[in-house]
């Protein structure tokens, strides 16, 4: 049995690959426990900068196993069954939002249910021009899960995100970065290449200003402007008082004589 997910480390870029083709990469048990798993050792790694996640196959993510659900709600055991998978599922969630690096999704088909929340969900998203965003949920009669809102009305407002959930049936590429969920649209063939030279951009940011944008920008839309400003004031100190910051301020300031 292969592995569900894959992590391969490349300098201070982490590239994770949801492995299960088959299924179109959807989530089940196993691949949340294995997500779970290779988010907390990246998080662990300091020599990290750059998380890249990706879908091996023809699809990204087709969102939550339905084989596994559907059984499961045969045998009414959807509390027990749905309620483990999104456990591990969303402590990995929790890990992509919380760790001080900066994470890609690198998306191409189809990215569906929770696999559209997944893309939205990381800190950025490259797109191939011909993927295909689908919602999922309502159409199945169920609310969304796997931090489908989390990523989304953060970015594109209450009432977009009402629209998105509830009446649209799918979007693509261009209009994902017309809503701003998307930062860069690429031919298909070029995805893989374009989405290491974007990862191999944010990589050469100094990891204490990665982290503490991450960590402002995220926590900004919900703290009061005292508090924000506060916070600010720490972080940018922190920044400064490390090696990066001393040699780039020592450079910009030899060229400006």
């Amino acid at each position: 049995m292969s592995e569900p997910a894959i992590l391969s480390i490349d300098g201070p870029i982490a590239t994770i690959t949801l492995n299960r083709p088959e299924a179109f990469n959807s989530v089940n048990l196993a691949i949340a426990q294995k997500l779970e798993q290779l988010g907390a050792e990246v998080e662990a790694n300091d020599a990290i900068k750059v998380l890249v996640i990706q879908g091996e196959g023809r699809a990204f993510s087709a969102g939550g196993d339905l084989q596994t659900i559907g059984a499961a709600a045969e045998a009414d055991t959807i509390a027990p069954v749905v309620g483990e998978l999104l456990k591990h599922y969303h402590a990995f969630i929790e890990t992509v939002r919380r760790m001080p690096k900066i994470v890609l999704s690198s998306v191409h088909g189809s990215a569906a249910g929770a696999g559209m929340g997944l893309a939205f969900v990381t800190d950025l998203c490259i797109a191939a021009e011909d993927a295909k965003f689908t919602p999922a949920y309502a159409k199945i009669g169920v609310s969304p899960d796997g931090g489908s809102t989390v990523g989304m009305v953060g970015t594109v407002g209450v009432r977009r995100a009402f629209q998105i959930f509830l009446a649209e049936d799918s979007f693509t590429a261009q209009q994902a970065h017309d809503w701003g969920l998307v930062a860069k649209v690429v031919p298909a063939a070029e995805l893989k290449a374009e989405t290491r030279k974007f990862a191999e951009k944010l990589a050469k940011n100094p990891p204490a200003a990665i982290g503490a944008t991450k960590a402002l920008l995220y926590q900004a839309a919900t703290t009061p402007t005292k508090q924000q400003l506060d916070a600010e004031e720490e972080k940018i100190i922190a920044c400064m008082q490390t090696e990066e910051f001393r040699i780039a301020v020592k450079k910009f300031t030899s060229k400006s004589k």
